[in-house]
């Protein structure tokens, strides 16, 4: 089947060579996608469906992709929503599509945006996104990627979109995606022809060439009351596409690396009561990290909101933050930058949380124990990847 194309209007035209000279290197590793978190919307996402209310974002056929952020509606929320439940890759947005369902009965959707600036011919950019398998979902698929073209896709038809060749997929081409849990990336270099200026993401494969391989629901979580539908559905986030140059690297590799260590985050449940005093509750409050990551769940979003109110009940109570890492990230750190003082990383962006909640920095104090102080909540029957990821943690200590 063939597409038709939208006509985008140009926002400006550089002629000269100069110009055109210093534009190009100021792409260099910069995300040529203004919004590629789904962080900035316009406020009025009440419904399934609402992709367009993402800045830079729409739908490139007649079914349109999702976007899910923190509110009052629960089927659109963060981390849970009707699909399933995940924290964003980062921020509190992300985007969801339905990438496969056999015969095509739950239709394709699909998520397509403008980048800032178009791709200068035989330069090569990195392009990379985040997919999450929703707990919703019947099916995993191998078949995630995206395609840069100069022209957008644009079908009011219900109808998957067919490319023989993918520009963007996983390095290994039989990946399934099924993790429920946490981010899995999609990393690819890509060689301009010039002047491609949309990127396109979802399922270009044929049903009958998607391998597939079937989910099995979670009832652990008390939390999650989703009802399975016979789809792919994958919530995507962190979309990227960057200029490569000396300075700056494609590493596809990188999230590959990171699951080999750890994808486990710790949670420990806290009961708090009428009789602790302010302190005991500050102070009880334990923060975990995935793996090489600053970024906060749900839990921890929520312990934060408690520290800033109980901060703001005691105007004269300082607050001591200290951070910590596993030896793994440690020694890491040592060769990739990337992991270089994510205790004291951890410890940044919780200030800059309870800043944000009008908290003083003045009356905030940091510490920064790296992997030297293993935690208190270690026991003798957790295996070795339970106690790295007891020791990726934020404590706190009232002053």
């Amino acid at each position: 089947m063939k597409y038709g194309f939208k006509n985008w209007k140009s926002v400006c035209t550089i002629g000269a060579f100069s110009l055109t000279t210093m534009f190009s290197f100021a792409q260099d590793s910069e995300n040529l996608l203004s919004n590629g978190g789904f962080e900035s919307n316009d406020g009025k996402v009440k419904k399934l469906g609402a992709i367009e209310s993402a800045t830079t974002w729409t739908s490139p056929t007649g079914v349109r992709a999702d976007l899910f952020t923190s509110g009052k509606v629960p089927d659109i929320g963060t981390p849970l929503n009707v699909y399933g439940k995940e924290d964003a890759k980062d921020g509190k947005s992300y985007a969801g599509i339905v990438a496969y369902s056999y015969g095509n009965k739950v239709p394709r959707s699909y998520l397509m945006a403008k980048l800032d600036t178009p791709l200068k011919k035989g330069m090569k950019y990195c392009v990379s996104f985040h997919v999450s398998l929703a707990e919703a979902s019947k099916y995993a698929i191998h078949n995630v990627g995206a395609m840069l073209t100069k022209k957008d896709f644009a079908t009011d038809a219900k109808t998957p979109l067919i490319e023989d060749k993918v520009n963007i997929k996983h390095f290994n081409d039989q990946k399934m995606f099924n993790a429920t849990f946490n981010w899995e990336k999609v990393c690819g270099v890509f060689e301009a022809e010039g002047g491609e200026k949309f990127i396109t993401i979802g399922n270009f494969t044929k049903d009958d060439k998607v391998k597939q391989e079937a989910n099995k629901p979670n009832k652990k979580d008390k939390d999650l009351k989703v009802t399975q539908i016979i789809a792919a559905y994958y919530y995507i986030d962190e979309v990227s596409v960057s200029l490569i140059s000396e300075n700056s690297q494609c590493d596809c590799m990188l999230s590959e690396n990171e699951n080999e260590y750890s994808t486990t985050i710790y949670q420990k449940k806290v009961e708090l009561n009428d009789k602790m005093t302010d302190q005991q509750k500050v102070e009880l409050q334990q923060l975990y990290f995935a793996f090489g990551k600053t970024a906060f769940t749900s839990e921890a979003n929520a312990s934060l909101d408690l520290i800033a109110e109980i901060l703001k009940a005691n105007p004269n109570q300082k607050l001591e933050i200290i951070g910590n890492s596993d030896k793994i990230e440690d020694e890491l750190a040592v060769e990739k930058a990337i992991y270089e003082d994510l205790s004291g990383r951890r410890v940044t962006a919780v200030v800059n949380y309870l800043k944000d909640k009008g908290i003083a920095e003045g009356r905030l104090i940091s510490t920064n124990n790296g992997s030297t102080e293993t935690s208190d909540e270690i026991t003798d029957e957790d295996d070795d990847d339970l106690k790295q990821a007891k020791n990726r943690r934020v404590t706190f200590r009232i002053r």
